[in-house]
């Protein structure tokens, strides 16, 4: 049986980590179930090139978000886990307090009562105290909070250099083999000196 990965695409803006990770996850050996709320279509108009068809035809598997009869909204439905990038407030809060109001949600809940592997791509700056009690609560039941915060070690050239650092992150934390950033490997005293 072939692996299964849910990636939830929720209305925050980054939409475009979403839809990277169902590219590159294309080109393994997972098979794929996309959920997409309202919002997050809305966004990908307004923030990248990629059409609604275009997007979906990317996963091996698409869920309407309203239906909660959809197999991802069962435990006996083998999973390896659910990415949410990006992951909304809105989103998160629904997580964090189990109420599971439509499939994205519903799905994460289950991950996370299974015991399985769930990625919050958080994004939403600047945080308040009320976002991070949020985001303390998810991590309390097992959810991986991973906003997409760039590093500079690997001395990104371009925004897809960002953006795949990110999905990097999020493969690691699947354990997806990938080469899409390069690895800090240490850094010689002698050039500080």
């Amino acid at each position: 049986m072939k692996k299964r990965i849910i990636v939830g695409i929720s209305g925050a803006s980054g939409v475009i980590y979403g839809v990277r990770c169902l590219q590159l996850l294309k080109q393994t050996d997972y098979e794929t179930h996309l959920v997409i709320s309202r919002s997050g279509q809305l966004n990908l108009g307004i923030e990248t090139s990629c059409t609604l068809g275009e997007v979906l035809s990317m996963a091996d598997f698409v869920h309407d978000d309203m239906d909660l009869a959809a197999p991802i909204s069962s435990g006996s439905f083998l999973t390896e886990g659910m990415i949410v990038a990006p992951c909304t407030i809105k989103s998160l809060s629904g997580i964090a307090n189990s109420y599971s109001d439509n499939l994205l949600v519903r799905a994460a809940d289950v991950v996370l009562k299974e015991k399985r592997k769930l990625c919050l791509v958080v994004r939403e700056t600047p945080l308040h105290k009320g976002h991070l009690r949020l985001l303390s609560l998810a991590a309390d039941m097992g959810a991986h909070i991973l906003p997409p915060v760039p590093s500079f070690y690997h001395r990104p050239k371009t925004i897809q250099d960002i953006i795949d650092q990110t999905i990097g992150k999020i493969f690691d934390f699947f354990g997806i083999e990938h080469n899409l950033f390069e690895r800090w490997s240490g850094h010689g005293r002698e050039s500080f000196e």
